[in-house]
This record gives C-alpha cells, structure tokens and sequence, in this order.
C-alpha cells in the first residue's frame, strides 16, 4: 500500500518525572530519565507504517540545523525517502515531553516559524498513491483541496477537540474521509460528540481515541457507535504517541482491506506495546506479531 504523509518532523526530549505537579529542585540527578529522539507526528506516522510493511512517501518543513540532520539520518536509516522533505525553516521544531510513573504526560511543543511557512504542493506527487494522511498542519492546507480534486481518500488525525465548530480544524475536518481524535477534552457524552461531528462532516469512519477506557468508532455506513474496550498491557511507561500509533495501525489494516472493526482491533493491540516503551516513535510491533496476538486472544 502506497501513502503519502505530510505533517510534523521535529526533535523530542522525554523528561522523566516523580510526579505531578512538579516541585521545585535547582537540580535533580535523573540517571537513564532523560532522552532525546526523532518525533513528531508526521515520523511518528511515517514509521509505524514503514515497520507495519507499507510503502510510505514523507512531506514536511525542516530547518538547516542540527536536528535537522538529525532527522534525515534517521529517516535515510528507516529508508524513509526525503525527496519531499523542504528545508525552508529558520530551525526545526522541538518538544519536550514530561512523563509520570502514572502514564500521565505534559508536551511542551515549539514548532517555530513552521505555521507561517508554505509547502508548494505538486499534484504529482499523489498521482500513485492510495492514501493521503494530511496531519493538522497549516501547510496541509492546500495539499487537502488537492487530494480531494485527485479523488484520493484522505485521513486526519485533529488530536484534542473540544468543539466540533473548532476554526483551526474545521477544514482538516470537512476533508477527511477517517478522522481521528480524542476524548481528553470534550468533557460529557462524547457518544453525542461524535454524533454531532458525523452529521456537520460526513466523514466516512470516525474513530475516538479513549486511553485507558479503549476507543469508539463510528462508521457512515452503519450510522452507529461501537466502543472497544482497551487491550490489556503489563506496564504503561509513556503515553505520548498512543494516538498517533492507534491512528497509524488502523489506516494500515483497513487500507490492506480489513473490515473497520477487526482494523480496530489489532491497532488497538499495537499502541497498546507501544505506551510499555519510552519515545512516540519506539515500540512498534510488526504485522506478523500483531496478527500473532490478535489470532491467539
């Protein structure tokens, strides 16, 4: 399966911390607590689908710095091509990522001048490619009208959603056949939620993302939501990420023509792994092992 992602590269630094809030040290030891990786979401995506066995294509906005190098060296390691990837930023965005013994996480992101800075889209290069992941970038913004002239399925992943009316991610949501979010901040019945967004967007597949609690999806199709409880895992060492690898499984088992629910099911069991392991983009299972678990619960 051939799928083009265009989102966010950037550089990660998980801090490990003794718990929320944080009290004040002027310095604390924190021996193996701290590491820095590859991420963003747009990396995060792109691998997880190049460890399931999909053939992935990478459009983003880097810098000419450090992390920036950074991020191709991985990227050229993965086999991830870099012909779409643009260095027109004055530097690549960061996150610091704080983490509890608890799963609890705080993402502090800066993106840098990436949300002022245009990608010139060519329709080009779309023309062989089954699916288009837009991540809810400013820089997407044209390549969603494009995909959908093309006649290209396009999926969305708009994160923390309070508001279906939301002006940031309207658009992404308009556009998206698959759209992805979470629960964290829709506070009431999220059932009604989804409900809601099905009716103003008419998105094909809607898909909840509920931590701890599992996940729910609704499908145009069926006109109803179904909740998955959450696969159990032994340990849950950082949560950053989840949604991103539950966002990737999916797209990879239903665009390779398994029914939506099943889909569900073995992504599910993917970010369930990768939340045991440290870094949004560490962790990932492969197909074979996935199909291993799913066929033997």
């Amino acid at each position: 399966m051939k799928i083009l992602i265009s989102g966010l590269l950037n550089t990660e630094t998980d801090v490990a911390v003794r718990h929320f809030p944080i009290q004040y040290y002027p310095i604390d030891y924190n021996f193996f607590g701290i590491d820095t990786f590859v991420g963003g979401v747009a990396f995060n995506i792109a691998k997880a689908l190049t460890v399931l066995g999909d053939s992935v294509r990478l459009a983003s906005l880097i810098g000419r710095d450090l992390p920036a190098s950074q991020i191709k060296s991985e990227l050229q390691e993965l086999k991830i091509d870099t012909k779409y990837i643009k260095q027109k930023l004055k530097r690549t965005p960061n996150s610091a990522v704080l983490y509890d013994n608890e799963g609890k996480r705080q993402i502090c992101c800066d993106l840098k001048d990436i949300q002022e800075t245009e990608y010139e889209f060519d329709p080009s290069m779309i023309k062989d490619v089954d699916l288009i992941v837009a991540c809810n970038i400013n820089f997407n913004r044209p390549l969603l009208r494009i995909a959908k002239e093309e006649g290209k399925p396009i999926a969305t992943d708009v994160h923390v959603l309070s508001d279906i009316d939301d002006e940031y991610n309207c658009e992404f949501m308009k556009y998206a056949d698959i759209l992805f979010l979470s629960d964290e901040n829709i506070g009431g019945n999220y059932r009604e939620f989804i409900f809601r967004l099905a009716k103003t967007y008419k998105n094909k597949i809607i898909v909840l993302g509920r931590g701890a609690e599992g996940s729910a999806i609704y499908t145009r199709e069926s006109g109803n939501v179904t909740e998955f409880p959450a696969f159990k895992t032994e340990k849950v060492l950082n949560t950053v990420g989840a949604g991103d690898s539950l966002f990737s499984a999916f797209l990879h088992y239903y665009a390779n023509g398994y029914e939506v629910y099943e889909a569900l099911r073995r992504a599910q069991i993917f970010a369930s792994h990768k939340i045991s392991c440290n870094g949004a983009s560490n962790g990932f299972l492969s197909e074979k092992e996935i199909n291993e678990i799913a066929e033997n619960q």
